[in-house]
């Protein structure tokens, strides 16, 4: 508690003397665990101030408590909650003490909870991370200098309440951008700059959906972005994908049994499979969603990183009709942490969700929006594109050239055409789930395929990203996967 002042709850029966009453309270705080062993205390001039009392009623309290082995005073004269607190009971007026935070709720919750990502893997695992740039190679001191610039110049505005929309530049340079890269015909006032595709994807449900509407899925997909559309009470029905992309025949058959409000996509890369929809079916699909005025929730995740052939352009630029809610993120351009993402709309809908933003977020970061939409002015921004679209097509490589070389005989591995991470079917004696956990014990994090499927059965593929390790890295972790399918096979040889 640095540099705060320390509040403590002196209600007590008035014949109480104080300096006791100040006394229990730091007990009581140190039984909770609000003050753990070895916490610094204030000293007792600096507490005496904040609690508006004489500088000897603190001493005397401190005294009581040090002669019951709570608090210790160091040779300078410091104070500290003892580093071993006594065994005694709790008072009975008291009560027993809670912890910090209660083990339980009071009230009900509902029956299931939102599977979560997986957690953090240890240090010096090397994590094949799909879709996770490498942050090192981030100009940070650029975006440093923007950022300084952005609070020198305009600090007063910048933190002060902004437009709920996102800073104007940002939306004004990102709004050039997508209409130079990827073919939308769009304005600044056509974007809501977000936190993340994750904000875009959520507020596009809040806005969009309502309880019992129908979205279809990709049956194999991103579970955050259905978490997201569950949230706002949407039946999620999952649709089949192929080699050509989701199945636009399955939608049809979908459509025939119950209205379907919304479908939700990945038709560039695929996530995770990085398979692209193929054109006849970009056409069936808006022919579709046309006749059926059915909402299309894109999500263009990595539109930047491709390698081979030229980049097929977004659904959203071939939409005539106002079908498509755009999703982007500047996550993987730059760094997952800045949380920028946004949502390109028709008008209507944009003004929608805009009342929805004022009740839920208000609005993002005005200052980082500012520095980063100094970048893109600049050319840093697409400076660092080009960059990484070379290095990252170099590390794809060397990955598949380590997978050929050390796991030729259990993954079936081919390069994708863009993206930040490469789906590897497994051979039917690899079960992908049993790899994953062997390979965290020897160092080395990677996800299964059963990861992404709707309804979690496994599937026989491992999903690993490429873009976050270096090539030397990358060898290093496909030789840890090497060792861990050996070590299991070994195992399953023994048993």
């Amino acid at each position: 508690m640095k540099g705060w002042d320390l509040t403590l709850d002196l209600r007590a029966p008035s014949p109480t003397p104080l300096f006791v009453r100040i006394a229990r309270a730091l007990e009581e705080d140190i039984r909770r665990g609000r003050l753990p062993p070895g916490a610094p205390l204030p000293g007792s001039r600096t507490l005496a101030e904040s609690l508006g009392v004489h500088r000897n009623t603190v001493i005397a309290a401190y005294r009581e408590l040090e002669t019951q082995g709570w608090i210790t005073t160091s040779a300078a004269r410091a104070t500290f909650v003892s580093p071993s607190l006594p065994e005694v009971p709790a008072r009975s007026s008291a009560g027993v003490p809670r912890p910090v935070m209660p083990s339980q709720v009071g009230f009900s919750l509902p029956s299931a909870p939102l599977r979560r990502e997986r957690p953090m893997p240890p240090p010096g695992t090397l994590v094949l991370a799909g879709g996770v740039p490498d942050v090192r190679l981030l100009p940070a001191s650029a975006l440093a200098r923007a950022y300084r610039r952005a609070l020198k110049l305009h600090g007063k505005r910048l933190l002060d309440y902004g437009d709920t929309s996102g800073h104007p530049r940002l939306r004004a340079a990102l709004a050039e951008m997508l209409s130079s890269l990827r073919g939308l015909a769009v304005r600044a006032d056509d974007l809501i700059i977000t936190r993340g595709s994750q904000g875009a994807l959520d507020l596009v449900a809040r806005t969009l959906l309502r309880t019992g509407d129908t979205v279809a899925v990709e049956a194999i997909g991103y579970r955050p972005a259905w978490h997201a559309l569950q949230l706002s009470g949407a039946h999620l029905v999952p649709i089949p994908v192929d080699g050509e992309g989701l199945r636009v025949d399955a939608l049809e058959a979908l459509s025939r049994r119950t209205p379907v409000r919304a479908v939700y996509l990945t038709p560039h890369h695929h996530y995770p499979t990085t398979v692209t929809l193929s054109p006849a079916r970009r056409l069936a699909l808006l022919a579709w969603a046309r006749t059926h005025r059915v909402a299309l929730i894109e999500d263009d995740y990595d539109h930047e990183f491709h390698y081979e052939g030229r980049p097929v352009l977004p659904l959203a630029s071939a939409d005539r009709e106002g079908l498509v809610l755009y999703v982007g993120t500047l996550s993987k351009v730059l760094a997952p942490a800045l949380r920028l993402g946004f949502l390109a709309a028709p008008r209507p809908f944009l003004e929608r969700a805009l009342g929805v933003r004022e009740a839920v977020d208000r609005q993002g970061d005005s200052a980082l929006e500012a520095a980063v939409a100094e970048l893109l002015e600049e050319g840093e921004v697409q400076r660092h594109v080009r960059k990484m679209r070379g290095v990252y097509h170099e590390r794809r490589d060397a990955l598949v050239r380590a997978l050929e070389r050390e796991l030729s005989g259990a993954l079936t591995v081919s390069p994708p055409a863009g993206g930040m991470a490469l789906w590897a079917p497994c051979v039917p004696d690899v079960d992908a789930e049993a790899w994953v956990r062997a390979g965290q014990e020897v160092g080395v994090a990677f996800l299964p395929g059963g990861a992404f499927s709707f309804d979690g059965r496994p599937i026989p593929a491992v999903r690993l990203g490429f873009a976050a390790l270096k090539e030397s890295e990358l060898a290093e972790a496909v030789y840890r996967m090497a060792r861990a399918l050996s070590l299991l096979r070994a195992q399953i040889a023994s048993s």
